[in-house]
C-alpha cells in the first residue's frame, strides 16, 4: 500500500535496536547530520498547516582563508488541492495559496533559496496524453501569472524562488516546454532552464506535450551561490548532472514527479550519487498523493485502462558531496525540508577525492565525438 510506510527512517527507527541503529544509519546515510533547531512558532505553524517539516545541517570544516558560506535551501513537496476536473484557474490559484502557506514557514526558517516540484501549478496530467484542458495550464515563463506570484514571494521574503512550470513560448509559435523559472531574491526574473531529457516510459510518455529542452546546462549566479535545475527525468542521465557541474553549479535542484512502481528503488541513489560524483549539493524533490483523472488512459503495455497511475511518494531529500544525505520527507504528506549547507564543503570534498582533477575529460570528449558518428566502430578487441 502506498501509505503503509510514512518514511523509511521511521520504519528503521521502529524496528532496529538502538545499539545498532546509529551504525545502520551511518552505512545508509553517511555521517550523522545535526538537526536544525527551529523556533517553536515555526514547528507549530507547520503542524497547523498540516505539512511535514524537517531541518538538517551540513557542516564543513573551518578554513584559514575562507569564511563559511552558509546557505539555507528549502524543498517543498505537495499534493494537488482541487479535483483534476475543477476549472483550470481555480486549480492554479488553490496551489498558489497552498504553496504560499508553506513558503511563509520557509521564510520563518531563514530559507534563502526555495524550489517547488515539477509542474507544480497543475496535476501531473501528462500521463493522459490529452491536450485539453491540460495545455491551458501553460504560462509565459517571463511574465505569466505564476512567475508574477513568485516575484512577489521573492521580494517579500528576500528569497530566490525556483518555479518549475509548463511554459508556453509565444515567441516561437506557442510552443510548450517543461521549464524551471528562476526568480532572484530581488524579485527579478533571472532566467529559465528547460528539461533536457523527456521520458517515453509508459504513462510518462511526455513528448505528447513538449520535446527535449534547448537551453543546455544553464547555471544561475544568485546572491546565495550558483544553482542549476535538472528537471525530473534528467536525474537518470549522469552526464546531465555532470554538465551542470562543469558549468559551475554548487547546488543542483531536481524537481520531479514520479511514482513508486516506476522509480522508488532508484530515487534515493541517483541524486546522492550525483552529489558525490560532481562535488556539489543536490536537492531531490518529488510530489505526493494520487491523482485521479475523469477519462481513462492506457500505458501501451496491454494492461487495463485506468484513471490514476500510482502514488507520488514524496521522500524529498538533500545530498552532499561527501556522501552524506538528509532523511527524506514524508511519503504521503505535504512537506518542507530545510537544509543549512556550507558550500565550502564542495571544494573540501573535491580536494580530498579529486574526481574533477582525475577525470579524463579530453579522452571522453574525443571518444564520445567518434561514438556519435555514423561510421563509429566500437573499440572491441577480438581474437
Amino acid at each position: 500500500q502506498a501509505g503503509a510506510i510514512e518514511t523509511l527512517e521511521k520504519t528503521l527507527e521502529t524496528f532496529i535496536p538502538d545499539a545498532e541503529l546509529k551504525e545502520v544509519k551511518r552505512i545508509l546515510y553517511g555521517k550523522e547530520l545535526k538537526k536544525l533547531i527551529l523556533p517553536q512558532k515555526v514547528v507549530e505553524a507547520a503542524q497547523e498547516r498540516e505539512f511535514d517539516l524537517q531541518g538538517y545541517v551540513f557542516e564543513a570544516a573551518p578554513e584559514q582563508l575562507r569564511t563559511p558560506r552558509i546557505v539555507r535551501v528549502g524543498l517543498i513537496q505537495n499534493k494537488i488541492i482541487l479535483p483534476t476536473d475543477a476549472p483550470v484557474l481555480n486549480q492554479i490559484t488553490a496551489l498558489h495559496k497552498r504553496v504560499s502557506e508553506i513558503v511563509e514557514v520557509a521564510a520563518f526558517c531563514g530559507v534563502n533559496i526555495v524550489c517547488f516540484q515539477e509542474a507544480w501549478t497543475m496535476p501531473f496530467a501528462f500521463c493522459t496524453r490529452e491536450k485539453e484542458p491540460w495545455t491551458e495550464f501553460a504560462e509565459s515563463a517571463e511574465d505569466g501569472f505564476t512567475t508574477r506570484f513568485c516575484q512577489e514571494l521573492a521580494k517579500k521574503y528576500n528569497m530566490v524562488v525556483v518555479s518549475p512550470i509548463l511554459e508556453r513560448d509565444e515567441i516561437h509559435g506557442g510552443t510548450l516546454w517543461n521549464t524551471a523559472v528562476v526568480v532572484s531574491n530581488t524579485g527579478q526574473f533571472l532566467g529559465k532552464s528547460r528539461k533536457n531529457h523527456i521520458p517515453r516510459v509508459g504513462d510518462f510518455n511526455e513528448s505528447t506535450y513538449y520535446m527535449e529542452g534547448n537551453t543546455g546546462h544553464r547555471v544561475f549566479q544568485t546572491q546565495f551561490g550558483r544553482i542549476a535545475v535538472n528537471i525530473c527525468y534528467g536525474r537518470h542521465h549522469p552526464l546531465n548532472w555532470f554538465m551542470y557541474s562543469i558549468n559551475g553549479a554548487e547546488i543542483i535542484f531536481n524537481p520531479s514527479a514520479t511514482v513508486g512502481a516506476v522509480s522508488e528503488p532508484m530515487w534515493s541513489v541517483e541524486a546522492r550519487n550525483a552529489a558525490i560524483a560532481n562535488h556539489c549539493f543536490t536537492c531531490a524533490i518529488n510530489r505526493v498523493g494520487t491523482e485521479y483523472f475523469k477519462n481513462e488512459f492506457t500505458s501501451g503495455n496491454g494492461k487495463k485502462a485506468h484513471h490514476e497511475f500510482g502514488h507520488f511518494y514524496g521522500s524529498s531529500y538533500v545530498a552532499a558531496p561527501d556522501g552524506s544525505r538528509s532523511p527524506g520527507l514524508s511519503r504521503t504528506h505535504d512537506g518542507l525540508l530545510v537544509a543549512e549547507i556550507d558550500l565550502n564543503l564542495n571544494r573540501q570534498t573535491a580536494d580530498k577525492w579529486n574526481f574533477k582533477m582525475t577525470g579524463r575529460y579530453d579522452m571522453y570528449a574525443d571518444e564520445l565525438t567518434k561514438a556519435t558518428q555514423n561510421d563509429f566502430k566500437p573499440n572491441i578487441i577480438k581474437e
